[in-house]
């Protein structure tokens, strides 16, 4: 009786533990399985809203527009490389200052920091950003006293916020980093949790739809050889290097040439403002521009559409393809040549 509860007893725990180990792999293939799935639908499935590059989290951050020095001793710049959108633009004497927006990099220091003008001011205002700069003319003053815009300025932080380089003279050395942007808004209660609304990009399986007429090089005069520019296409990265003064336009920190997806130049209207020769630019009524990507340009008409400068193409909007994208402003198209 005995023997026999035993061999009962033995027959009992190996159908348990045979059991057990038929089910282990069974058990853990399909939560491996599931696991994987899951990691493959949600990895990248968000992209940044102004770059149009992909990305695993969901965008939150507010864009920052910097005012940027382009004057020849404040070059290279730092910070340019990150930034999502730069706006080049003349300002008075026929120097071009950028108005670089950034949303998708944080840049540990940008600059220099250059003051502001009222046509920043309204650029920056299409991405509600946290407009930054140091100075200001008499329109951009009366504009950021008015609550125009969400701002930091160099003339009330010098020396804290925005900290003078020993290795560039004034105007040409002042530098702000993000790590005080954010101490900076976190003072003047500005919220910068908030992503701008998303520009229309291409999707990668779309790209061989841009067509064009061949463009390897474009020159954009602004009158000035100082401040004249160079695009060239790298047909290795699909990308366009910026040239001033026959110089590849580089990052000061990194040495990391500035690669861009989308080169689009517009014409605006210019007129002299004042005696000191600031400009008034005509941000508003449309106009002429050239698009130039993946080494082909398309003839455009550029919209303001909620303070963006867009371009169109038969009344419909023109795709940007995902990167970095560099607009200059140009009195006159024919300052552009191919």
């Amino acid at each position: 009786m005995l023997k026999n509860w035993l061999v009962t007893s033995v027959a009992a725990i190996m159908m348990v533990t045979g059991c057990s180990q038929d089910k282990e792999p069974v058990e853990e293939q399909p939560e491996k399985q599931v696991d994987e799935e899951i990691v493959k639908d949600t990895e990248l499935s968000f992209q940044y809203p102004l770059s149009g590059l992909k990305t695993e989290e969901e965008p939150g951050d507010r864009a920052v527009a910097v005012v940027v020095n382009n004057h020849p001793k404040a070059r290279p710049q730092s910070g340019l490389t990150q930034a999502d959108i730069v706006y080049e633009v003349l300002a008075e004497g026929n120097v071009t200052r950028f108005l670089a927006i950034f949303e998708s990099e944080h840049p540990e220091k940008i600059g220099p920091v250059r003051s502001a003008r009222d046509y920043f001011i309204e650029l920056a205002k299409g991405y509600d950003s946290l407009f930054i700069a140091h100075g200001y003319s008499p329109e951009a003053k009366d504009m950021l006293r008015n609550g125009t815009i969400d701002h930091l300025n160099g003339i009330q932080y010098d020396g804290s916020l925005f900290k003078r380089v020993d290795f560039r003279q004034a105007p040409h050395n002042s530098y702000i980093s993000y790590e005080n942007i954010e101490k900076g808004a976190k003072k003047s209660g500005y919220l910068l949790n908030k992503a701008p609304e998303a520009l229309t990009f291409y999707k990668e399986e779309q790209l061989d739809q841009i067509t064009g007429e061949e463009t390897i090089e474009a020159s954009v005069s602004y009158g000035n050889s100082t401040f004249d520019i160079r695009y060239e296409y790298d047909s290795d990265a699909e990308k366009y290097h910026r040239f001033s003064v026959g110089e590849d336009t580089v990052d000061l920190d990194s040495g990391e040439s500035i690669l861009l997806d989308n080169v689009f130049i517009v014409e605006m209207d210019h007129k002299v403002a004042d005696n000191q020769g600031r400009k008034e630019i005509d941000l508003i009524s449309g106009g002429r521009g050239y698009l130039l990507q993946k080494g082909v340009r398309t003839e455009v008409e550029w919209k303001n559409i909620d303070g963006r400068i867009l371009p169109f193409v038969n009344g419909e909007r023109v795709k940007l393809v995902p990167g970095k994208t560099w607009i200059n402003i140009v009195p006159n198209i024919g300052q552009v040549t191919f």
